[in-house]
């Protein structure tokens, strides 16, 4: 069926048939159904998917955002059975029970329906996102939600404990076992898997202790626990993190690792922080198994694919990420590393921390305590027969004087710097004391990079264009009045926010014989930038700006993360 849909896309010509090859041999590497796979290598969207199947089939569509599933019809369906053919129950009336279906052609799942269930099956299309996050709301819901595990807590027994205090550890030993408060912690860290965050803010201020997840680089509240809670919760993270449930007045790291069943393992990296009125937590979701390595589906744009992909096969040379904390930076080196990573190539990286292992690279963790910093590091790798090193941030003069003379001497050498842009990277090294002719001669490439929030598939919709807008974020008024411009007005898939997901933006800076002359000459990052747009680079707004056109992001999102040229 899946091939019959292929050939129907093509023959619409929805979809080419290179497109359809290249989804065919995802399906094949990666499984998944044939329409996924499209949607996910950005061939054909969501919203378009389920229309030509409803076309195609004489089905209605239904939008499942605007429905309030009855869990006890969804359930009648079981999970595995809802899985394995993205099909939802969403009503019954009488014999006839209607299901959303992500493959509406699929007349083994509808037998296998009726037949589990006893009713008549009515199919609606949905895409198959709207029906994977309706599986997850209805079968996957936490065993208890905040009111009902709250409601476990006996008021008399728990005190708020002041600052002035000092806390009695057998009793937060026996505070930090009690039932309600495991339950708490593991449905703070299971619900934040589900809602896709990246972080955990557990915030204790005077009046009130707060929960907040970042979830595509934004933060939102989750929960409001009582604050005589605070100590409990924090203790239990740091017992879960092997940290010292005693020490309350330095900052602390730790990490967690939890099984989830069914194969699937989730870390978390825990860092504890002593503030005014007690201990910050903060939790970063580290999942291997969402880590995208393809650099094709990052977000770069095929000239900047070109020249990165360019610089980083060179067999030496100084490859540069620069862009702020939660930027996508070690992201777009995994992925350069992924692809660089072949039998014959030796790679060894210096980090801090070590956030996923990968095979086959020699992967070092940083210890500042005991002398282990990237510089140490970045010697010891020059001992032992590199091709390839990863730094995981240049931040001193030592550090970067010695990756400069890897990359002159015969060695791949990739790293993060701390700047705002491409060109001003230039003036970052100098500043360190590195010498124009070293930056020059050594420098392959630097790439700067954002990430902006993705308008949800499920519920963006076509507003008028903001021209004058446009013209003032630096987009010509011509391309302006062409712009098809979208807004995501708010579903349950993407929590009401309007945005599900995130791509990268890109100033990719390769060093041509022109900003190599420049760099010689002392040039500063307004000129250096100048040069870069006259060859023509396109600036992270300029990225931005191409994003919108294509009906990726909004303006808004594209002022948020990126600065005028």
């Amino acid at each position: 069926m899946a091939d019959r849909i292929g050939e129907l896309l093509l023959k619409e010509k929805l979809i080419t048939e290179e497109q359809l090859n290249e989804a065919l041999e995802e399906q094949r590497t990666n499984g998944g159904r044939l329409g996924s796979n499209l949607t996910k290598l950005g061939y054909i969207s969501e919203k378009d998917l389920t229309t030509f199947l409803s076309k195609q089939y004489g089905i209605p569509t239904i939008d499942m955002s605007s429905l309030e599933l009855d869990p006890e019809v969804a359930k009648l369906i079981p999970e595995d059975v809802a899985k394995r053919y993205q099909v939802m129950p969403v009503s019954r009336t009488g014999s006839t029970m209607v299901v959303a279906m992500a493959d509406p052609a699929n007349i083994y799942a509808i037998d296998d329906i009726k037949f589990l269930t006893g009713y008549n099956v009515e199919s609606v299309v949905a895409s198959e996102a709207a029906i994977k996050g309706a599986i997850e709301n209805v079968y996957e819901a936490p065993e208890m939600e905040l009111d009902d595990v709250l409601t476990e807590f006996d008021e008399e027994d728990m005190e708020i404990v002041k600052d002035e205090e000092e806390v009695d550890i057998s009793d937060l030993k026996k505070a930090i076992e009690d039932a309600p408060v495991v339950k708490l912690v593991n449905l703070i860290l299971t619900d934040a898997i589900k809602k896709k965050a990246s972080d955990i803010h557990i915030e204790p201020y005077e009046k009130s202790f707060r929960v907040r997840y970042r979830i595509d680089g934004v933060l939102q509240e989750f929960m409001k626990p009582p604050l005589k809670l605070k100590n409990a919760i924090v203790s239990r993270i740091k017992i879960m993190s092997q940290l010292d449930i005693a020490e309350r007045r330095l900052p602390q790291d730790g990490r967690i690792k939890l099984k989830l069943g069914k194969g699937k393992e989730m870390d978390y990296r825990v860092s504890v922080l002593p503030t005014l009125f007690g201990e910050k937590v903060v939790l970063r979701l580290l999942d291997k198994s969402n880590l995208q390595l393809d650099m094709t589906k990052l977000g770069f744009e095929v000239r900047a694919l070109g020249d990165f992909n360019e610089a980083i096969h060179r067999p030496w040379g100084i490859v540069l990420v620069t862009g702020p904390t939660g930027s996508g930076k070690t992201t777009t080196l995994y992925s350069a590393l992924a692809d660089l990573n072949k039998i014959s190539e030796n790679i060894s990286t210096a980090e801090d921390p070590v956030e996923f292992n990968l095979m086959g690279i020699n992967q070092v963790q940083m210890h500042e305590d005991i002398g282990l910093n990237f510089a140490a590091a970045l010697r010891s790798f020059l001992r032992q027969d590199p091709d390839i090193i990863m730094v995981g941030e240049i931040r001193d003069y030592e550090t970067a004087e010695i990756a400069i003379k890897a990359a002159l001497t015969g060695h791949l050498v990739l790293s993060t710097v701390h700047t705002n842009d491409a060109p001003s990277t230039v003036n970052r090294l100098l500043n360190m004391g590195i010498e124009p002719f070293l930056v020059s001669s050594s420098s392959n490439l630097i790439l700067a990079q954002r990430l902006a929030r993705k308008m949800c598939s499920e519920c963006k919709e076509p507003v008028e264009a903001p021209v004058k807008a446009f013209v003032d974020a630096g987009m010509s008024e011509a391309e302006a009045k062409k712009v098809k411009y979208f807004t995501g007005k708010g579903c349950s898939t993407c929590n009401g926010t309007g945005y599900k997901g995130r791509i990268a933006l890109y100033e990719v800076m390769p060093f041509t014989e022109t900003i190599k002359e420049l760099v010689l000459n002392g040039a500063n990052s307004s000129e250096l930038k100048r040069a870069m747009i006259k060859e023509g680079v396109k600036t992270l707004r300029m990225s931005g700006l191409t994003k919108i056109s294509e009906g990726v992001t909004n303006l808004e999102e594209v002022l948020r993360v990126t600065m005028a040229d």
